[in-house]
């Protein structure tokens, strides 16, 4: 199971059973539910960036992926209505 919860970054992967540090993150929204400004955020290492990423792709949320820094942990700006599914960065 992928980890969901949308608690501020700790530094660690959300992939179920990884314990890798965090090298990417991940911010998306379900905009069957999520008003523009409720973004989540998943951590990703090198290894499952791409899986997460596909993950939320395929069910059209709206993506972004930038490099983390274990010092991101502040919100992301909101993710509009022209963000690209699959996002940026990875």
């Amino acid at each position: 199971m992928i980890g969901l919860s949308s608690a501020a970054p700790q530094g660690g992967c959300s992939r179920a059973g990884c314990r890798e540090a965090a090298t990417w993150r991940i911010d998306w929204r379900n905009p069957k539910i999520h008003s523009e400004d409720r973004v989540k955020t998943w951590l990703a290492c090198d290894e499952h960036v791409e899986y997460l990423r596909d993950f939320l792709a395929s069910r059209s949320f709206p993506v972004r992926v930038e490099a983390f820094e274990a010092t991101d942990a502040a919100p992301a700006a909101p993710l509009g209505r022209d963000a690209v599914p699959g996002g940026e960065g990875a």
